[in-house]
């Protein structure tokens, strides 16, 4: 499966047939301008970030009436309550890929000419990170992973707190209790930022909201149904869904949507991020199975163990034959038994998927790229664009 999966606006196709010629071409240098316009946006959305958190902590406080509520300091998770808990989540170490999306969206359909509000895209990046933390709190819990950025989830740290308490009760079930709310404190604050932008902006802004869910739950139906017919189409949607399209692309669209982008540009953008977007996924795939985990903050060979769908483990299945399909095979059925996670990864470096993917990641690389051709876009745009298609696609994290 290729870039096609994520149906590239039929009018820039042409640019597809193009790339194939440029995939060894070098990235045109980043230029410091370009980076220092991408740090002073990041260091915009941080502000942000901290100023509504900061309002969260205090609402919180606040009873329903004109008193506040007796006593700040929850009883098993400490002063910090669950807004401290959505802080540390969202104010964490992080990639800030989704905000930087955005902002060069909005550069590249010429934002800083247009007349439009310069702070749309400051809003729509913070709002954006705190939908990242829903996603990232129930993730965890749906995966049932135990770190997060090198630090315990969100859920096992809530698991932690219920012990050091002495709770009665499940302290597991707990700590996934809180997670889920976390992830709902988040998606309400972010919701309520986007709430006060012009309509285009809150309609695209629903659909890139319901894409992550849907990639969610299709990531965990995929899981439970164990592959079978055409498991390759269906990792490709979950990884367009949960991963690249709510990364990459949408980002990148709220941007130029609230610079008032055109036809012209929207297609070219639209192309760039389907293909940066696939991009993204297999990076994720080749870092959950490959990744360092002093870089990544996630354990080794990560979603073999936990045996996720991906795009990988689809091709893992077309190429292995014997013993090696059987270890394939329990792999995908989450019965693996010792040494079958390390045997794995060995079967998909000798089948040739790791290279495939390298290979597929090089060829997205260099269609994003040839996307950004189109004359319509802004130059300032552009050069920031480039400069984050080698970020997503060279990244070790």
């Amino acid at each position: 499966m290729t870039a096609e999966m994520f149906a590239p606006p039929a009018t820039r196709r042409a640019r597809a047939a193009r790339a194939g010629a440029r995939a060894e071409e070098p990235t045109a240098p980043t230029t410091p301008h370009a980076a220092q316009a991408g740090a002073e946006a990041l260091a915009a959305v941080e502000e942000l970030l901290r100023l509504r958190l900061d309002r969260l902590a205090g609402e919180w406080r606040r009873g329903p009436g004109p008193e506040p509520l007796v006593g700040d300091a929850d009883p098993v998770l400490g002063e910090q309550g669950l807004p401290g808990i959505l802080a540390e989540l969202v104010l964490g170490a992080g990639k800030r890929f989704r905000p930087l999306m955005c902002h060069w969206g909005w550069l590249a359909a010429g934002g800083t000419e247009s007349g439009a509000d310069p702070t749309v895209p400051v809003r729509i990046g913070a709002a954006l990170e705190l939908l990242h933390a829903f996603g990232l709190a129930q993730d965890d819990v749906m995966d049932g992973s135990t770190t997060r950025r090198g630090r315990p989830a969100t859920h096992v740290s809530a698991s932690d707190c219920h012990r050091a308490a002495g709770g009665r009760d499940d302290a597991l079930r707990y700590g996934a209790s809180v997670a889920v709310l976390v992830g709902d404190l988040a998606h309400m604050e972010a919701d309520a930022i986007v709430a006060e932008l012009a309509q285009p902006v809150r309609h695209l802004w629903w659909r890139t909201s319901v894409e992550l869910v849907r990639g969610q739950v299709l990531d965990l139906s995929e899981a439970a149904a164990g592959g079978g017919a055409n498991a390759e189409a269906r990792a490709w949607a979950v990884a367009r869904a949960k991963s690249g399209g709510y990364t990459i692309q949408r980002p990148l669209e709220l941007g130029a949507v609230a610079a008032g982008a055109g036809s012209e540009v929207l297609d070219a953008l639209g192309e760039y991020g389907a293909h940066l977007g696939e991009a993204f996924a297999l990076r994720d795939d080749l870092l959950g199975v490959w990744g360092d985990p002093e870089l990544t903050g996630k354990p080794a060979h990560d979603d073999l163990r936990a045996g996720k769908a991906t795009v990988l483990l689809a091709w893992a299945e077309q190429e292995a034959t014997g013993r090696a399909a059987d270890v394939v095979a329990r792999i995908r059925n989450q019965q693996h038994e010792d040494g079958d996670v390390e045997e794995a990864a060995q079967i998909m470096e000798s089948t040739g998927v790791r290279e495939r993917a390298e290979e597929q990641v090089r060829r997205s690389h260099a269609s994003a790229l040839a996307a950004l051709e189109e004359p319509a876009l802004h130059p300032a745009g552009v050069a920031g664009l480039r400069q984050v298609a080698d970020s997503v696609c060279w990244r070790t994290r």
